[in-house]
């Protein structure tokens, strides 16, 4: 069983101070993850967080040392069609043979297929793709997919493809993209590392935050990002606003600006 009570008000305001999230902290009930339908960072970076969380999770008495559960992967079709179904030879090879996936014709089919799956203890956790804010995920859905896993112990990650922030039961939500990956160390031209650029918006034990998330030999690894401080103007007088600012390499919503300078230092272009 996940631990997952309802604290007190001094208990929440006592540990959102004191923990921030980290690799290697054990699972919660149930996740969820927004992301955008045309890159897979929703999948991948499901996958790397239910992993870790597995990897470290607290061992029972009498347990075996090597975990054997089967890992339940369930997807709608509209969601094949955005990210595709998981490629078995790319998994890690932990859980390589051990993946049942499961193909939903409609939403209701998958929610099914998710609650089914929690209610099983031999399944190690749960990943679930859904597109979009059906009407079928309401809060009464969710709240039914957090119950169950809470009582069986079986831990559930549902990525929201090109879903909207509704209300919700899960103990953490993360809205992720796809981040630059560093360039390897021997082949510079070599396909990097996956990273992700994560935010945890909402979380129980946890206040919100910003992370770059990537994988280091095979293990979660979070470098945390500070949002700067962005100045305002407002009303004649400069305000501070605790807005990231987009990268160098990026451009905002609001459009950029390019001045090219004269070697002696005059705009010549822009």
């Amino acid at each position: 069983m996940i631990q997952d009570s309802l604290p007190t008000a001094a208990q929440l305001a006592s540990d959102a101070a004191s923990q921030r999230w980290q690799p290697g902290l054990d699972a919660v009930a149930q996740s969820e993850i927004f992301a955008a339908g045309r890159e897979g960072s929703g999948a991948g970076a499901a996958l790397a967080l239910a992993l870790d969380a597995w990897r470290h999770r607290v061992r029972e008495e009498g347990e075996e040392a090597e975990d054997r559960r089967a890992v339940v992967w369930v997807q709608t079709r509209a969601a094949v069609k955005r990210g595709g179904r998981p490629f078995r030879a790319g998994l890690p090879q932990e859980i390589r043979h051990r993946l049942i996936h499961v193909l939903a014709e409609k939403d209701e089919d998958a929610l099914f297929a998710l609650e089914e799956a929690v209610r099983c203890r031999d399944i190690a956790f749960v990943i679930g793709e859904i597109v979009g804010s059906p009407r079928a995920l309401d809060f009464t859905a969710s709240r039914r997919l957090t119950l169950a896993a809470e009582k069986y112990g079986v831990p559930l990650t549902l990525v929201r493809l090109d879903g909207t922030r509704d209300l919700s039961s899960a103990r953490q939500r993360w809205a992720v993209q796809a981040a630059p990956s560093a360039r390897p160390k021997w082949n510079r031209q070599a396909p990097g590392t996956p990273a992700w650029q994560a935010e945890l918006f909402r979380a129980r034990k946890h206040p919100p935050g910003l992370w770059r998330l990537s994988e280091d030999s095979g293990a979660l690894v979070a470098e945390r990002q500070i949002p700067l401080c962005v100045p305002e103007v407002e009303e004649g007088r400069a305000k501070s606003s605790n807005v990231a600012a987009p990268s160098p390499g990026s451009a905002s919503s609001f459009g950029a600006s390019v001045a090219i300078l004269s070697p002696d230092g005059e705009r010549v272009l822009g």
